[in-house]
């Protein structure tokens, strides 16, 4: 494989000691990325985890009110159901933040909890049962497992596209920018001791015709 270098470099002395301080530099940032990269990774795995249990609670409390609503569509009826379900409706508040984690900020989200008391469901005044009172409770469970778990995949998204950029950088830091600059720093070492053996070489020969004349 051939010496990586850097085009154009001159094989200064000037030159040597600024491509010696850049590696300095180079493998400093590496190395500062890659412990950034295994903060990723951890992090990486324990969100992951969070993912798949939000989408297995997710799951589970999706089915039990789908279960919950067919039981009060047979209890009530689906027409007087659907009725009652439009006065239901709400906002809920969904606050954005972030966390930190070297240097990525991962986001977060504080949602208000779905869950209601029975006089703030909306349908007190027209009617209703305990069928019902049971749907709206287990769809409001999964409205709130449903948020935890977008929270959680956009949390594992933006950390796998930053340790995905991450790990890119720390790759061409090991492969090109460190290499070609240690090879610079050989060519420019070889280049200025070759100067100094034909210098040297000079100066034998200067030295023998000084003493030839003066003999």
């Amino acid at each position: 494989m051939p010496q990586q270098v850097i085009e154009g470099i001159k094989p200064t002395r000037m030159e040597l000691l600024k491509l010696k301080q850049r590696v300095k530099l180079a493998e400093r940032g590496r190395d500062l990325l890659k412990e950034k990269r295994d903060a990723l990774v951890m992090e990486f795995f324990d969100v992951m985890r969070l993912v798949m249990d939000a989408r297995t609670e997710a799951n589970k409390s999706v089915m039990r009110a789908q279960r919950a609503l067919s039981i009060c569509y047979s209890a009530m009826g689906t027409q007087e159901t659907r009725q009652v379900s439009t006065y239901m409706g709400r906002d809920m508040k969904v606050s954005l933040g972030s966390r930190n984690i070297m240097g990525v900020l991962v986001p977060t989200l504080d949602v208000e909890s779905a869950k209601r008391d029975l006089a703030s469901r909306g349908y007190s005044f027209v009617g209703g049962s305990t069928r019902l009172d049971q749907a709206t409770g287990a769809f409001e469970k999964s409205l709130n497992a449903i948020m935890n778990l977008a929270s959680a995949e956009e949390r594992a998204r933006r950390v796998a596209s930053e340790l995905e950029k991450t790990k890119r950088r720390v790759s061409a830091l090991d492969n090109v920018i460190v290499p070609r600059l240690q090879g610079s720093i050989r060519m420019i070492e070889d280049k200025l001791e070759e100067l100094e053996r034909e210098n040297f070489s000079r100066l034998k020969k200067i030295k023998a015709i000084l003493v030839a004349r003066e003999g």
